[in-house]
């Protein structure tokens, strides 16, 4: 059924046509953005066996570079074509035009969404200013949690009901999206939740009032401890390579349990040990863990039938891994010259 309607979509794509630019931009909604038809292909490809998994893979890959390179040759004609007929604007800004690059932490962003996507996660999103109910209530947060106090978060508005759960605040992690989407949909549940958070800390080059995370969530029958670390082995390969070792360190968190913090080996040294993993080999990504039954239960899902695990990580972290960035306030200062080192990895 997927590969038909794979065939089908590769049809319209190739006899794509646009008289003009709204109707590229049609087009383009249509089939590549995140709402479009070929992105929509991959909540499909969860459920297509295991043996067609690659045929499938190389299908969607080729219709969707397809439907970019028509893309691009509709929008090259209509260039062509204005350019016949307009007169020249002596008000434009003349040649050469200096083409900009994409931040650094949408390329890892990015790069971290196509890993998990080809895993089976879907896109989801929701509101950086929540309520208490979806960023801690439902996230089992005790009432004294101290995440809970100004110092640590930041409050927008109390509720005049005095009752804590309505009171709204920037959120904290991406985990009220999580929240959202247990309330409303029911299992299996495969996403991540990429997005800006913000916390009520002082700014160094090592901390600041906001950053940007990715949360994954995985809820079905019988998922356990093992599926949660092969997938965070893949990851870990994935991104910093094929040698990559990881480890898991037990941990606490409100909303898992058990929980854990996972560790790689340090890429620079190879785990023998450097001043950037502090001669231990080993360097600190991520949190994770079983979803604790309190949640399941708190959001509708019935924790006796149903278990999942969850997994969070910073991008800043994940970027600073990469690119070896020493000064996490550089991501937001906006120098050029900072964003211009990172041309080539786009």
């Amino acid at each position: 059924m997927i590969l038909e309607k794979i065939a089908l979509l590769l049809e319209e794509v190739k006899n794509m046509d646009a008289q003009n630019a709204e109707e590229i931009e049609a087009l383009r909604l249509k089939y590549v953005s995140k709402k479009g038809a070929i992105t929509a292909l991959m909540a499909d490809f969860r459920n297509v066996p295991a043996e067609q998994k690659k045929e499938v893979g190389m299908k969607i890959n080729e219709l969707k570079q397809t439907a970019l390179d028509r893309l691009n040759e509709l929008k090259d004609k209509l260039d062509t074509t204005e350019g016949d007929t307009q007169t020249i604007d002596l008000t434009r800004t003349p040649y050469p035009v200096k083409l900009g690059t994409r931040h650094p932490l949408t390329i890892v962003t990015n790069e971290i969404i196509d890993i998990f996507s080809r895993m089976g996660f879907v896109l989801a999103d929701g509101p950086e200013v929540e309520d208490d109910l979806h960023v801690f209530t439902k996230m089992n947060f005790a009432a004294d949690h101290p995440a809970r106090d100004m110092q640590d978060t930041f409050f927008v508005e109390q509720s005049k009901l005095g009752d804590v759960t309505k009171n709204i605040l920037l959120r904290s992690h991406t985990s009220s999206v999580q929240a959202r989407v247990m309330e409303t949909t029911q299992p299996p549940i495969r996403i991540i939740c990429p997005g800006r958070v913000y916390r009520n800390e002082a700014i160094t080059a090592r901390a600041h009032c906001f950053f940007h995370q990715v949360e994954g969530l995985y809820i079905d029958k019988n998922v356990s401890f093992t599926d949660l670390k092969q997938v965070l082995l893949s990851f870990a390969r994935e991104m910093f390579g094929a040698d990559t070792k990881i480890r898991l360190r037990p941990s606490y968190f409100p909303f898992t349990e058990p929980s854990a913090e996972m560790d790689i080996s340090c890429h620079i040294c190879g785990g023998k040990g450097c001043g950037f993993c502090k001669h231990t080999g080993w360097v600190e990504i991520l949190g994770c863990g079983m979803v604790d039954p309190n949640v399941l239960e708190q959001c509708g899902i019935d924790s006796k039938v149903y278990t999942g695990y969850a997994f969070g990580m910073g991008v800043e972290r994940i970027t600073n891994l990469k690119y070896r960035v020493s000064d996490l306030r550089m991501f937001s200062e906006n120098d050029t010259r900072f964003l211009k080192e990172f041309e080539a990895a786009n």
